[in-house]
């Protein structure tokens, strides 16, 4: 049990050496990556910079104690920090003490969620959300990001929103006041940035790009020219403080920490399910990996972090560079406090328009254009699941967006639950196979029999549909139909309205004097005909193993119905 809620007792005592070369060079990438990266997504999240170092370091060493990933890079992202500037700037005004409190409170609530959930072994929520609908959220929340930082970009003050086309229509009123120099270096900082990494991704280009924007500033006295810098960030460790919880910033918060609980751990489980499959030497626990992101959000922010989850690009970084354990998490976190102790007087001529472009260059990767054109061969349906999505969240805002993807997720559940596939057989000619005679040809069949298979479960939802079809194939061949056979493998379950549907349907076809009988049906669908008492004949002649037992039982019993029916017409002759 106590292994279980802390791997670390599993993987430090067993620690190889071979491991530790890898471990400490993925360490130091992530915690030089984490440096910048910190600092950007603190300032998306409308805190300043240092917030986001803090947010760098707590939640790593947490997570390398509960956490069941080996390469999961655990810290402040992009997404979730527009997610908390989104939420708390309607509750209170950014750069103020209250707006500060909120964001590190919510930290705390979205810790407790996680770490509740996980208690309650939740895991399964990361099925509430399709891939669809995570795909055209989060490319949606990218542009959104991306447009969030052309303020800084541009060195001119915009309207911060979450929904786009009021960034777009400040950018283009302002679009005059552009500050030339500052829109120079953040150009610069993105093609650096680019350029190191279709050289080599191993080498952190967000780090120096933002070593060379500070040395540009510094040395040729850019700042004084107008170029917006970050200037005194606080150096030292946070204080520990114990957050103000009272039952009112409960009520405030809890939806968007609700939000921000679901939406953190899908992100987290989805990278750590993609290093898993690459790592292939361990497994990721999903109920676990709740724990441990609650537990590090909810320490943390004792220690003045926001919202923290695991970023995909720092976890690609820490896997490709060698990591094998978690001790690469907490060699990262190990930087960014050293940093934060001795490093923080050289950030004070850092460039907003560099931390613009390295933000610009991480929401890249949200983008899934592949992931489109595979939708557009694959699914027509889930393609424009995944369009809506992404418009309503780029429109309207990143809540309405996943509340309008999960409901078309349900809605587009629901359709396809009651209008299943189904289909009238024919046998194989020389075999005892059965296939859907729509797909193919030269099939055996019997006027007097029809055989169909329904591809769903007998359900409330779709149990209608059934019998309306069933009746309609029975229809095309009214006055020749003896019997019906339903092949009912791929029927998991019937509940009670599938029941009736079932039993109606059996009184309908005894009016019509025409037999029901049902083959491949598993156990409990068996179980529930039978406690509902659907048969009165007996179960050998209503329930066959498999089709063609079934239809070879028919064929015979119409043999012998003929041949009784030619000895009655002759008997009736001969007297």
């Amino acid at each position: 049990m106590i292994r279980r809620l802390f791997p670390i007792l599993s993987w430090l005592p067993n620690y190889q050496k071979e491991n530790l070369n890898g471990d400490v060079f993925a360490g130091l990438a992530v915690g030089v990556m984490l440096i910048p990266q910190g600092m950007a997504y603190a300032m998306i999240a409308g805190l300043p910079p240092v917030y986001g170092l803090y947010t760098a370091i707590f939640p790593q060493l947490i997570y390398a104690i509960m956490g069941t990933s080996r390469q999961l890079a655990v810290g402040p992202v992009a997404m979730d920090s527009l997610l908390v500037a989104s939420g708390i700037s309607i509750l209170a005004t950014e750069g103020t003490e209250t707006y500060l409190a909120f964001a590190i409170l919510l930290a705390f609530f979205v810790g407790a969620l996680q770490f509740l959930l996980g208690v309650l072994k939740m895991g399964f929520i990361t099925n509430l959300l399709s891939k669809p609908v995570i795909s055209g959220f989060t490319s949606a929340v990218a542009f959104i990001i991306a447009l969030n930082q052309l303020k800084d970009l541009i060195g001119v003050e915009l309207v911060k929103s979450n929904r786009s086309h009021e960034i777009l229509i400040s950018a283009i009123k302002n679009i005059g006041s552009t500050h030339v120099l500052t829109l120079v270096i953040g150009i610069l900082g993105i093609i650096l940035i680019k350029v190191i990494k279709s050289w080599n991704k191993k080498l952190p280009g967000a780090f120096l790009a933002l070593v060379l924007g500070i040395a540009a500033v510094y040395g040729l006295g850019l700042h004084n020219q107008g170029v917006s810098i970050v200037e005194n960030i606080p150096s030292g460790l946070p204080q520990f403080i114990i957050p103000d919880i009272t039952l009112t910033h409960f009520k405030t918060l809890v939806p968007l920490a609700g939000t921000l609980a679901v939406i953190s751990f899908i992100e987290a489980y989805s990278v750590g399910k993609a290093m898993e499959s690459k790592a292939k030497s361990y497994k990721i626990v999903p109920n676990q990996e709740l724990i441990a992101l609650g537990a590090s959000n909810m320490f943390s922010s004792f220690f003045q972090s926001f919202p923290a989850t695991a970023g995909f690009s720092r976890s690609a970084v820490n896997y490709e560079s060698g990591a094998k354990t978690p001790l690469a998490g907490i060699i990262s976190a190990v930087i960014v406090t050293l940093t934060l102790l001795f490093l923080t007087p050289l950030f004070y001529y850092l460039p907003k328009a560099i931390l613009a472009s390295i933000i610009m260059i991480a929401v890249v990767n949200l983008i899934e254009f592949a992931y489109l054109k595979y939708l557009w061969r694959t699914s027509k349906m889930e393609f424009a699941l995944m369009l809506i999505t992404f418009l309503v969240t780029f429109s309207f805002g990143m809540v309405e967006g996943i509340v309008t993807g999960v409901a078309l997720s349900i809605l587009l559940l629901l359709f396809k639950a009651a209008n299943p596939h189904m289909a009238v057989l024919g046998r194989i000619k020389g075999f005892t196979e059965y296939r859907n005679e729509k797909r193919f040809k030269d099939l055996e069949s019997w006027e007097h029999l029809l055989i169909i298979r329904i591809d769903a479960p007998f359900a409330f939802v779709n149990i209608q549909t059934i019998k309306e079809w069933i009746l309609n194939e029975i229809q095309k061949r009214e006055g020749k139909l003896k019997k019906v056979i339903i092949d009912a493998g791929p029927v998991s379950y019937i509940d009670a309205t599938g029941i009736d549907g079932i039993r109606d349907l059996i009184d309908t076809l005894k009016k019509k004097e025409i037999e029901l009988i049902f083959s491949e049906v598993i156990g409990p669908v068996r179980d529930a005909f039978h406690r509902n008492h659907l048969f009165s004949e007996k179960a050998s002649e209503i329930f066959f193993m498999t089709t063609d037992e079934a239809v070879t039982y028919c064929i015979s019993e119409d043999f012998k119905n003929q041949h009784a029916n030619l000895a009655v017409q002759a008997n009736e002759k001969t007297l």
